[in-house]
């Protein structure tokens, strides 16, 4: 996607214009979203389903397809696509983890639907989603999600062999953010959007304008924090334009 840079970043002198600069059109930014294949003994978990096809008609309702068009995306960057280029198809999936279910996340949710896939989010995550009026509330759209079931965590987790699913609310009453620990790579913290990005991340943390919680977020970037300095844990920021380019992806690439 592409988007104002202020919505991922209130930065002063960054997305955040001084005086001097008020006359300077709004920078924008490249909002890459991704999404995480992780393949354990108890089965292949996928950890969110980045934005769907039809993004423009769907997003149409809330009207912020004109503010983060999904406009650079190859035929071969469809989350359908990327499966298939790893000789997958959406019923091998064991597990769908997604870490909150705004569009950019939850958009593909329903690839899922006819398989025997566990799509699971935090429990406040699916209280609020299903719980608020109307079709939409900011970028939760319940047409991805509202007609599928869920299955739901509570408190951190270890869901997997290795995989742990970690609470770190702010961004969305329930965002999860995802502990991979493997053999050879170390351990790897996704962070889905509770940090957007390494300028996020500081320190000092600094926060977006999309955040429900402004002092759940700042708790959740310290929690990281702390769990990554005690595991030498690499961090993969949910949206870093930047970091994005220097990740090994799929298909040629993978961690071990």
């Amino acid at each position: 996607m592409h988007a104002d840079l202020t919505w991922l970043l209130l930065a002063p002198g960054k997305a955040m214009r001084r005086r001097q600069d008020k006359d300077l059109p709004a920078p924008w930014t490249a909002v890459p979203t991704l999404s995480v294949l992780v393949d354990t003994p108890d089965g292949k978990l996928l950890w969110d389903t980045s934005c769907p096809r039809d993004w423009e008609s769907r997003w149409a309702p809330t009207g912020l397809q004109d503010f983060f068009p999904y406009d650079e995306v190859g035929e071969d960057e469809y989350l359908d696509a990327r499966l298939a280029q790893l000789g997958l198809a959406p019923g091998d999936i064991d597990y769908v983890v997604l870490s909150h279910l705004h569009f950019d996340h939850a958009g593909n949710a329903e690839l899922f639907r006819n398989t025997n896939a566990k799509l699971v989010c935090s429990d406040k995550e699916k209280e609020f989603a299903f719980g608020f009026d109307g079709p939409f509330n900011g970028a939760h759209l319940k047409r991805d999600y509202e007609d599928l079931e869920f299955v739901t965590v509570s408190g951190d987790e270890e869901f997997l062999p290795g995989v742990t699913l970690l609470q770190t609310p702010g961004h969305t009453p329930g965002c999860m953010s995802m502990r991979v620990d493997l053999p050879d790579s170390g351990t790897m913290i996704f962070t889905s959007d509770a940090v957007y990005m390494g300028a996020s991340y500081g320190p000092p943390a600094t926060p977006a304008a999309i955040v429900n919680n402004l002092e759940q977020f700042y708790q959740s970037v310290e929690k990281l924090r702390g769990i990554a300095e005690k595991t030498d844990a690499t961090m993969v920021f949910g949206h870093d334009p930047d970091q994005v380019h220097q990740l090994r992806t799929a298909p040629e690439g993978s961690y071990t």
